[in-house]
């Protein structure tokens, strides 16, 4: 009985759910009003500015806070939706500034890092930007903007030192440096803000800063703006910057949702196809699964970008995976001559242990990922985290409380109806560790093609890791190469420019030196006014410094290697070593034929690539811990048959779940492959290759690495024997 109002429950709960998510209820609005949507949707940019300096530990770390602070305080002065400054590893600062109109004039401003100060005409230091309380936009006597100024204690004593200083001197204008004596110079990055002179000594801790002719009220604000962000304990430089337009970020969400939604919408049918009536309570727990992580993301305000899909492509992937083992034991256990409900029970508690360790070891996956990466890992790393919790829930509580209530129906739980009649795996079976040795002679075979094409041809490192800048416009029309060429032939660049895009509209200008704010906005001016172009004609702008690849790369190798070794641990402690180390090398394999089609295909190595290999990480491992959960409950029951029956046995059993979740998994991709951008594509290639690699070594790598173990332990232990 209290199945059956649980169930009732969770209808209510999917129905209402859905419908206050789409289109809200009353004054709650749709979900998507608090779901934050990352820079690859909503269009805007990022910058990770490294800090220059000698301090270490705890010093280094309070530097960081107060520098972190008034960034955080200059971006909001900007009047930017949710900007986001996060610190990065120990001296490097994100910051983020979603849905940007003006993408040069905010990175202009979040670029002025250096510190702010006051000087005298002579150059002599008089006031530090730290000193100053606030600074606003007024109006001066005549109504015209101005600047008014408010400085500390210390401050107000040092401004009015400075005031005295500079009043006592001629005001006359020095025809070098076009400044007059008795000015005070507001210096910002070395560059000369604005010069107002001083007529008499100014007390009380509050100066108003005018111009003759009056500012231009955006002048004004963003002097303000400039004064108001205060000193910087260090000085930070410029190492990567990612501008994304908004008509990009657009077509990519869109395309992104109905491509999800197309995915989902396969995998519901296929699940009705193939299970009925277990499939029925499958789609409706993958319903309530996508619809509480959303939640969930909505509530912690989480970020949804690009990798955060993968993630969530991921463990939409697992969610129904859970689902899938479940019932093929349940239908095991009817093929097997026990009743339908038995069967239910029984099926369940045996697939229990199998959910559970393939999940952890995800879990343990995606913990360590989220612990060692930045940014864009760790936006993965948190959705697939939500989506393992989630999808336990579901498969485990849900699916169990729809299939307990309706077990006792007599109609809705005839064996064809139900699904159960239906063969559970393939009908001839095979023998996977007789022909072990060609599963090694063609996966060493790609392996080593790949990274010989890539270390003779040189594997097809993007910016993100050779450093440089790439600029994408839509040009509105197809402009020659030549033409591209020309324009920006001043500025001395070694440059490649290719077409993009439908009819060769879009154009992608790619150098092999990073660009500061600066030299972009020129090489953009010139463009823009060569073509009659304007701001909207930027799609993405992209610029790694050296330093950042090989920043990438470490952490990325880092993650990955203390991901497998907590991943082995585990492994060693739920299972034995044997089975440890044989999917520690499954892994390995899986990792070196994703390098491997990179290297044949010459597949450009960025960001994308780093989420292929976590993608591969997660999948591999949930596929060989199952096949390896079941090789284990087999060998309890199997003791007096050799290894190799064992394995084929539990390979076979298998099987058809690892099918079926890899074609489930890559369901869900292949409409975003289709319908997604260029960026989106990025992304979903190698992910679909790295969930088959997973599929084939978790069948034909895994399981023969550990035969061959147990083939060594037995000589051994003979050996000793003698």
């Amino acid at each position: 009985m209290i199945k059956k109002i649980l169930a009732v429950v969770f209808i209510v709960v999917l129905v209402f759910g859905w419908i206050a998510s789409v289109a809200g209820i009353g004054s709650v609005g749709p979900f998507t009003d608090d779901l934050k949507l990352g820079l690859d949707f909503k269009g805007g940019v990022y910058v990770v500015m490294e800090a220059e300096t000698e301090a270490t530990g705890a010093e280094l770390a309070d530097a960081m806070e107060q520098t972190q602070m008034i960034i955080e305080r200059r971006v909001n002065d900007m009047g930017l939706s949710e900007p986001v400054v996060t610190i990065e590893g120990e001296n490097k600062i994100r910051v983020e500034l979603p849905g940007v109109d003006d993408v040069e004039e905010a990175v202009a401003t979040i670029g002025k890092t250096a510190q702010l100060q006051f000087l005298l005409a002579d150059g002599t230091l008089a006031v530090d930007g730290s000193q100053v309380k606030t600074a606003a936009v007024g109006q001066d006597q005549w109504g015209r903007p101005c600047v008014n100024l408010e400085f500390t204690g210390e401050g107000s004593k040092a401004f009015e030192e400075a005031t005295r200083i500079a009043a006592s001197r001629p005001n006359t204008l020095d025809p070098e440096t076009g400044i007059y004596g008795n000015a005070i110079l507001i210096v910002l990055d070395g560059k000369l803000e604005s010069a107002p002179v001083v007529d008499n000594v100014i007390t009380g801790g509050n100066a108003q800063i005018t111009r003759p002719d009056g500012f231009d009220p955006e002048e004004a604000r963003q002097l303000a703006i400039t004064i108001r962000s205060g000193a910087l304990p260090v000085t930070l430089h410029e190492i990567e910057t990612n501008v994304i337009g908004p008509s990009l970020g657009i077509d990519s969400l869109n395309m992104s949702l109905i491509a999800g939604v197309i995915g989902i919408g396969i995998i519901l049918i296929l699940m009705l196809v193939v299970y009925r009536m277990m499939g029925l309570v499958a789609d409706i727990s993958l319903l309530l699964y996508v619809l509480i992580v959303f939640w969930i993301l909505a509530l912690f305000s989480a970020v949804l970008n690009l990798p955060g899909i993968a993630g969530l492509v991921l463990s939409v992937g697992m969610a129904v995976d859970a689902n899938v083992i479940i019932f093929a034991r349940i239908k095991e256990e009817f093929q097997n001559g026990k009743t339908l409900r038995v069967s239910v029970d029984s099926g369940f508690k045996r697939a229990l242990t199998t959910v559970i360790d393939s999940q952890i070891t995800t879990m343990i996956a995606g913990v360590v990922l989220y612990q060692f990466g930045s940014g864009p890992v760790r936006g993965f790393a948190m959705t697939l985290m939500i989506g393992i919790v989630v999808s336990i829930f579901t498969a485990v509580v849900v699916t169990q409380v729809f299939l307990k209530s309706i077990e006792r129906n007599k109609t809705l739980t005839k064996p064809a109806l139900f699904g159960v009649k239906t063969p559970i795996a393939f009908k001839r079976e095979f023998s996977f560790i007789k022909h072990r040795k060609v599963f090694y002679i063609v996966s060493v075979a790609i392996i080593v093609v790949g990274l010989v094409l890539g270390s003779v041809g040189g594997f097809n490192y993007g910016i993100d890791f050779t450093g440089g800048t790439k600029i994408q416009l839509d040009m509105g029309k197809e402009v020659s190469v030549q033409e591209i060429q020309d324009c920006i032939e001043e500025f001395d660049l070694d440059a490649s420019i290719v077409h993009a895009g439908a009819d060769n509209h879009e154009v992608i200008i790619k150098t092999t030196v990073a660009l500061d704010t600066a030299a972009r906005a020129e090489i953009l001016d010139d463009v823009y006014e060569t073509f009659g172009l304007d701001d909207s004609a930027l799609m993405s702008v992209e610029q790694f410094g050296p330093s950042v690849g090989e920043l990438l790369k470490k952490n990325a190798v880092k993650s990955v290697l203390i991901a497998a070794v907590c991943i082995l641990i585990y492994i060693i402690i739920r299972f034995e070593w044997k089975f440890g180390v044989a999917a520690i090398i499954a892994l390995a394999h899986d990792v070196l034929i994703l390098l491997a089609f990179y290297g044949i295909f010459q597949i450009p190595i960025n960001n994308p690539f780093i989420a292929s290999v976590l993608v591969v990480v997660g999948y591999s491992i949930n596929d060989t811990i199952v096949v390896f959960d079941r090789v284990r409950e087999n060998r309890k029951l199997m003791k007096k048959n050799h290894m190799e029956e064992l394995l084929d046995k539990s390979i076979n059993q298998t099987l058809f779940r690892s099918v079926m979740t890899s074609v489930t998994t890559v369901v869900v991709m292949v409409p975003l492959l289709i319908l997604g951008g260029e960026t989106v594509k990025e992304f979903i290639v190698p992910m679909i290759i790295g969930v088959v690699a997973g599929a084939f070594s978790s069948i034909t790598i895994a399981s023969p690495i550990y035969y061959q173990l147990c083939q060594l332990t037995e000589k051994r232990n003979k050996y000793k024997g003698k």
